[in-house]
């Protein structure tokens, strides 16, 4: 018999796209879903509304009153009664065989989570420029979840399927972590001696911030929760991570060479990554022939930027911050 699975799903004022979420988890083709618990951290839109309109018992509200990510994520697990555990967020969009796939292979594998690409997608000028800019390796490195690559081990993978007892044994998310819960989860489940999987078929559609403001609080705030995580596995830190804080001081360095008679010396950093830049945006106009692609340099810069002094700022446990 196909072990039962629970669906979690973090929201928090999210009316506009949770019904595309949830809608995405009921056409599931896997048999034996049994439960889609969403825990709202006292949404104060149309978001409730919108999940309790699905005429569907398995749908099921916890409440998240602490508001943030791995909070909300804990107390759906902690309500869940299936074997599996699948983790999907408001601006997702499962394909419908996601979770027929992520079950054969926990069961071939004997990984305790797996996962696949976030196939980041816009609607909009911005929002696609974000988009590519998410899946060019220049704005991303080398991180397989953003762009593909071959199946196997992983350090993590985007959302999760995961063995329930393995997260319990694991301790669950940890909730002083308001981002990059997932990618500390990931080395405490490694640690136990789980494997985590990566595979390519688990191809997930997500939406984006809608705009360069809105992004660049995102990604300060992801550079920022990963400063804090390697701080606690220094062993997980990898070259890709470094790249966006080393570009900021060598940037900043510029700037103060720009007024000494080292001035000329000033322009390499500037020059190489503009040069970087620009050869990404021409490949990409010749790929896609989008004005979006044009538009895709600014959305890398602000990522870049925006992640590195965020990782810079030596942000501390508590510090305020958004929630889910």
């Amino acid at each position: 018999m196909q072990p039962p699975v629970t669906v979690v799903i973090p929201v928090r004022n999210e009316q506009e796209a949770i019904r595309s979420a949830i809608e995405s988890v009921l056409d599931q083709t896997y048999p034996n879903i049994t439960e889609v618990i969403v825990a709202d951290g006292m949404s104060t839109d149309g978001t409730r509304r919108s999940v309790e309109a699905f005429d569907d018992v398995r749908i099921k509200v916890v409440e998240n009153p602490d508001t943030t990510t791995p909070a909300a994520l804990n107390a759906a697990i902690r309500a869940a009664n299936g074997d599996i555990v699948v983790r999907c967020d408001a601006h997702s969009v499962l394909p419908p065989d996601y979770v027929d796939i992520a079950v054969g292979i926990l069961a071939d594998t004997g990984a305790v989570n797996v996962g696949g690409i976030q196939r980041a997608t816009g609607t909009g000028l911005i929002q696609t420029a974000i988009a590519m800019a998410m899946t060019s390796r220049l704005g991303v490195g080398d991180a397989k979840f953003h762009y593909g690559g071959e199946a196997g081990p992983a350090d993590t993978v985007y959302l999760g399927v995961f063995d329930r007892q393995a997260l319990v044994d694991a301790g669950l998310f940890d909730e002083t972590l308001i981002r990059n819960q997932d990618y500390e989860l990931n080395i405490r489940l490694r640690q136990n001696g789980g494997l985590v999987f990566f595979d390519p078929r688990l191809a997930v559609e997500y939406r984006p911030r809608g705009s360069l403001r809105s992004l660049a609080k995102q990604y300060f705030q992801y550079g920022a929760w990963k400063r804090i995580v390697h701080r606690r596995h220094p062993e997980s830190i990898r070259l890709r991570q470094l790249a966006a804080p080393l570009l900021v001081i060598g940037l900043m360095s510029s700037l103060g060479l720009a007024f000494t008679s080292w001035w000329r010396l000033a322009l390499v950093i500037p020059a190489a990554y503009l040069i970087a830049l620009v050869a990404t945006t021409a490949i990409n106009v010749g790929k896609t022939r989008r004005g979006a692609a044009l538009v895709m340099p600014m959305a890398i810069a602000v990522m870049h930027i925006s992640w590195g002094f965020g990782y810079l700022s030596g942000l501390k446990p508590g510090s305020p911050t958004n929630a889910v």
